[in-house]
C-alpha cells in the first residue's frame, strides 16, 4: 500500500448499545485502499460488533459511514456485497454434502451455470495461489481447503473490502504463508483487508496499521510493525501483560494411558481414530497438534466417555476406563473441554448457573438425593466468573449472550476449578485475546502443578510450545509418537502435522 493510496472506507463515531452494555461507542477510524488493517481488541472490546456493523448484519445506533466517498448504510449483507465489501467469517458456512462449486453458488445472488462457475473457481484459485478442485465434495477438504472455498466465493465478487476474522486458526504454518501471499496479492491489486486475529506476531508481519479497541472505544493506532507483540497486548489490555509461568515440578507415575486406541466417527465427514496410543504422567502436558479434522474431535470424545472404546484401550491411574461413560469418568476425576463451545460445551439458551451445573453436578455435589443445589450452582458458576474474569452482567445470563471469548473463558474455567486428575481440552484459546489466553494458559500450568495430567490439543503452535512437555501431532486419525517438546523446530511441527508418520522428522 502506498501512503498516498485515496481512502476506501470511513467509519465515523459509530456507537452501538445492547440491553447492560455499549458495545461500540463513538468509534472512528479510516482504511485506505489496499491497506491491510489490523483491528485488535481483548474478548468484548467490540470487534465483531463493529464489523458487524460495515458488513451490514447489525445496524448502528448512531454515527455513519463512507465508502468511496458516498454515503454508506447496508440495511443486510447482500447490501454490502453489492458495494464491494466481504467477509470471511471465523466460523464456515458451508454445506458438507455438496462440493465446492453448489456451495460457492449459494453465497451468489445470481449464479452462472455451473460449467461456467466451475472454471472461474479454477481460474480465480490458481490466480491467487489457492488452487481448489470445483468437483470436490466439502465434507472431504481439509480445514485449510474448506477456508480456500470461503475466500474464493468472496473473490468471485470482486471485492474492494474484505473482512477477515480470525483466518489462520485451523491452518498449519505452511498454509498461513500462502494465505499471507494472497492476501499481498490482494493488496497490492487495490483491495482493502480489515484483519481481526488475536495472533500479534501475525499482525506484525502482516498488517500497516492498526485500530485498537477497548471495552468498545478506539484506545489507540499504530503501525504494527513498529510494536512487539507484548507492546500490543498491552496496548489492547491497557495493563502490563502477565506471561504464564512454570511453576517447579516433578513429573510423576503415568495417569492416563491409551494403548491402541480405535473408533469409528459418529459423524459421516468426521475421522476415525486408528491405533492412537501415548501415555500421560501427572504433572505432564501433553500438547497435541493438527489441522482441524484430523480426529481431533473424535479424540476427545473417545478420552471424555462421549464415544465407548474397548475398556483396556483408556486406563486411568491402571483402571480401564474405555467402556464407561461420561458421567462414570467425571467420578473419577476425568474431565474435559469440548472445541464447539455452543452446543457442546454449553447449551446455548440454558444461563450460566445451569451450564455449571451440566458438568459441575457429579464433582461439585450439587444435588442432594436427585434434588437440585441451585444456591450452591449459582455459587459454583459466580466462583468461575470471577476467577476466570468472565465478562457478563451475571451468572443468570444465557450463554448465548456472552462473546466466544468469554464463553471459552468460562467453558475452562469451569472444568479446572473441579480439580480433575485427567483434563482433556480442545483449542483452549480460540478466539480469546491474549491476557485470557495467558491466564487460561497458566490455569492449566497450576493443574500440573498440583499433579493433574492434561492433554491440550490445539492448532495454535505458540501456545503447545509455550506451555507442553511433550509433543504429538494427529493427521488422518493417526497419532505420532509423542516427542520432548523442547528443541522442536516450527518446521518439524508443521511436518508432523502434515503426515510424516514413521519418519525422522528431526532429519527431513
Amino acid at each position: 500500500m502506498t501512503q498516498t493510496a485515496p481512502i476506501l472506507l470511513t467509519v465515523d463515531g459509530l456507537t452501538k448499545a445492547y440491553p447492560g452494555v455499549v458495545a461500540n461507542s463513538d468509534v472512528s477510524f479510516t482504511i485506505a485502499e489496499g491497506e491491510v488493517h489490523a483491528l485488535l481488541g481483548e474478548n468484548g472490546a467490540g470487534k465483531s460488533t463493529l464489523v458487524k456493523m460495515i458488513y451490514g448484519l447489525v445496524r448502528p445506533d448512531s454515527g455513519s459511514m463512507t465508502l468511496r466517498g458516498a454515503p454508506y448504510e447496508p440495511s443486510e449483507p447482500r447490501a454490502a456485497r453489492a458495494d464491494g465489501v466481504a467477509m470471511v467469517f471465523q466460523h464456515f458456512s458451508l454445506f458438507d454434502a455438496l462440493n465446492v462449486a453448489e456451495n460457492i453458488a449459494l453465497g451468489m445472488e445470481n449464479p452462472p451455470p455451473q460449467s461456467q462457475l466451475a472454471a472461474r473457481i479454477r481460474d480465480v484459485s490458481e490466480t491467487y495461489g489457492l488452487p481448489l478442485d470445483p468437483a470436490a465434495i466439502v465434507g472431504n477438504l481439509s480445514a485449510g481447503e474448506r477456508q480456500r472455498v470461503e475466500i474464493i466465493r468472496c473473490l468471485l465478487q470482486d471485492p474492494k473490502l474484505l473482512i477477515m476474522d480470525e483466518p489462520t486458526s485451523v491452518l498449519t504454518p505452511q498454509e498461513v504463508e500462502i494465505l499471507f501471499e494472497t492476501l499481498r496479492k490482494l493488496s497490492a491489486e487495490g483491495t482493502a483487508i480489515l484483519y481481526i486475529s488475536h495472533k500479534l506476531e501475525e499482525i506484525r508481519n502482516l498488517c500497516d496499521s492498526a485500530t485498537v479497541l477497548r471495552l468498545g472505544k478506539v484506545v489507540g493506532t499504530c503501525n504494527p510493525r513498529e510494536k512487539t507483540a507484548t507492546e500490543l497486548a498491552e496496548m489492547m489490555v491497557g495493563q502490563i501483560l502477565h506471561v504464564p509461568v512454570r511453576a517447579p515440578r516433578d513429573v510423576g507415575d503415568v495417569v492416563l494411558e491409551v494403548k491402541n486406541l480405535s473408533a469409528e466417527s459418529p459423524n459421516a465427514f468426521g475421522t476415525s481414530l486408528k491405533n492412537v496410543s501415548f501415555t500421560v504422567r501427572a504433572g505432564e502436558v501433553l500438547g497435541i497438534c493438527g489441522v482441524a479434522g484430523n480426529g481431533q474431535d473424535e479424540l476427545l470424545a473417545a478420552l471424555s466417555g462421549e464415544v465407548r472404546a474397548d475398556a483396556g484401550a483408556v486406563l486411568v491411574n491402571g483402571t480401564p476406563v474405555g467402556a464407561l461413560g461420561p458421567n462414570e469418568r467425571r467420578h473419577l476425576a476425568i474431565l474435559a473441554a469440548p472445541e464447539e463451545r455452543l452446543g457442546h460445551a454449553a447449551a446455548p439458551d440454558m444461563s450460566l448457573t445451569e451450564n455449571a451445573l451440566l458438568t459441575g453436578a457429579i464433582r461439585e455435589k450439587l444435588t442432594n438425593h436427585g434434588f437440585l443445589k441451585w444456591p450452591a450452582i449459582r455459587a459454583f458458576a459466580e466462583k468461575v466468573i470471577e476467577e476466570f474474569d468472565v465478562r457478563t452482567p451475571g451468572a443468570g445470563n444465557a450463554a448465548r449472550s456472552l462473546s466466544g471469548g468469554n464463553l471459552q473463558k468460562f467453558v475452562v474455567g469451569r472444568e479446572v476449578l473441579q480439580r480433575p486428575d485427567v483434563l482433556v481440552v480442545n483449542q483452549p484459546t480460540w478466539g480469546v485475546d491474549a491476557s485470557a489466553a495467558a491466564a487460561i494458559r497458566q490455569s492449566l500450568l497450576d493443574l500440573t502443578a498440583e499433579g493433574a495430567a492434561v492433554i491440550v490439543i490445539s492448532q495454535d503452535l505458540d501456545e503447545l510450545m509455550e506451555i507442553s512437555d511433550s509433543f504429538a501431532a494427529l493427521n488422518e486419525g493417526r497419532l505420532t509418537e509423542p516427542r520432548p517438546a523442547l528443541g522442536l523446530t516450527i518446521n518439524e511441527i508443521g511436518l508432523m502435522m502434515g503426515g510424516a508418520h514413521g519418519m525422522e522428522v528431526a532429519h527431513v
